[in-house]
């Protein structure tokens, strides 16, 4: 039987970090939304990484190592910013 968990690789550090920013940064949240690829760059996010993360492809970026839970954070977090008025705060 396949794990339904998996503790993410250390390479997956600076990925993993990235999103937690998303989610719980309200600056880095918004530089990201202005300017993506120089945030993620200064993030230190390889090549296969910024592809995934740009595109918020759960999948891909669970591949590169991510966290689930973090993945779901930024993109609704993301969301939240984007669309403010269509989200509760919470």
């Amino acid at each position: 039987m396949e794990p339904h968990y998996f503790f993410p690789p250390a390479r997956a550090y600076p990925l993993n970090r990235f999103l937690f920013a998303l989610k719980s940064d309200d600056a880095v949240r918004a530089r990201y939304l202005g300017d993506p690829e120089a945030t993620m760059r200064e993030a230190g996010l390889d090549g296969e990484a910024i592809a995934a993360l740009r595109d918020l492809d759960r999948d891909r970026l669970v591949a590169c190592g991510a966290h689930p839970y973090l993945i779901f954070m930024a993109g609704l977090r993301l969301r939240m910013s984007r669309e403010p008025t269509s989200f509760e705060r919470f």
